[in-house]
């Protein structure tokens, strides 16, 4: 964007988004990354601590929201949830995720919406759990109504589960010399309020080959307590908030696998921080949003 090309509106980078992550998809679907050659299972996308915080699913309707191509959506199926939904506002993903789950022989359903109309694309059914994270929060301009929606989107007595990457860890970046195991240093902010970040790289986070368009994305920045505070907002309790220094994937050169989860640390040699949280809400009982 050149200095004088008017700034884009809200409206306009969810749709840069929508575009951006529909050319991600056919990428993502053949990486080794997601290995939908059979080389990670659905499951491997969870840390231990997530079921032992979800509890038992038999009986329960599960929806994952934003939920891309659906690989870690299937494992609610696999764990005996009685209905698994997904949703997400890429076509390409959604249309990947119902070819993943026929191809896996799991009865899944995946809705195409963007987030902040869910309830109505899900023609105002309600879950038992609604799960979300992992790269989704920095998608979304407004927690407050995100977090309304999911209000809405829950039973009395269920349960959000909110496993997302830490913002500390989307404020570091590493530095160092070429050739050097480099230091992570504080590259990128921590706290909401300066606007999104526009990206433009024809690259993500997985292998493959670059995009050949849409290349463009918008992220905004969320702190710990502006979730919180929107959940809160909604009429939502939280009533667990885990800060781990485990990730699925090693997001930094210098990571290593932990024997027992199968996920990512720093070496010991390096601080222990917070690189990613895990957040479970109940609606309060006849609370009304924003009250």
């Amino acid at each position: 964007m050149t200095a004088d090309e008017p700034a884009p509106t809200v409206a306009e980078m969810l749709r840069a988004n929508e575009a951006n992550w529909d050319a991600r998809a056919p990428v993502h679907a053949r990486s080794d990354f997601y290995g939908l050659d059979g080389s990670r299972a659905p499951a491997d996308w969870f840390a231990p601590f997530e079921w032992d915080d979800l509890g038992d699913l038999h009986g329960r309707d599960v929806l994952h929201l934003m939920c891309h191509l659906g690989t870690d959506t299937l494992a609610f199926a696999e764990r005996g949830a009685a209905r698994t939904v997904g949703l997400d506002f890429s076509a390409a993903s959604v249309t990947g995720a119902r070819r993943i789950a026929a191809a896996a022989g799991r009865e899944v359903e995946f809705v195409r919406a963007d987030v902040h109309k869910a309830p109505e694309a899900l023609a105002g059914r309600r879950f038992d759990v609604v799960y979300t994270g992992k790269g989704a929060l920095c998608y979304l301009p407004d927690l407050a109504a995100w977090a309304g929606v999911v209000r809405a989107l829950l039973r009395p007595g269920g349960v959000l589960y909110l496993a997302e990457f830490h913002p500390l860890l989307n404020s570091l970046g590493p530095a160092g010399d070429p050739g050097e195991v480099p230091e992570l240093l504080l590259r990128h902010d921590y706290l909401a309020g300066r606007g999104p970040v526009r990206k433009d790289s024809p690259y993500t986070y997985t292998d493959g080959p670059p995009l050949t368009g849409a290349l463009t994305s918008y992220e905004w920045r969320h702190g710990l307590g502006d979730v919180v505070t929107a959940l809160a907002g909604a009429g939502l309790a939280v009533d667990l908030l885990r800060e781990t220094d485990l990730l699925p994937w090693p997001r930094f050169a210098a990571m290593e696998r932990d024997p027992a989860s199968g996920w990512w640390r720093l070496p010991a040699t390096r601080p222990a921080v917070p690189l990613l949280f895990a957040l479970r809400a109940t609606p309060v009982p006849g609370a009304v949003r924003g009250a």
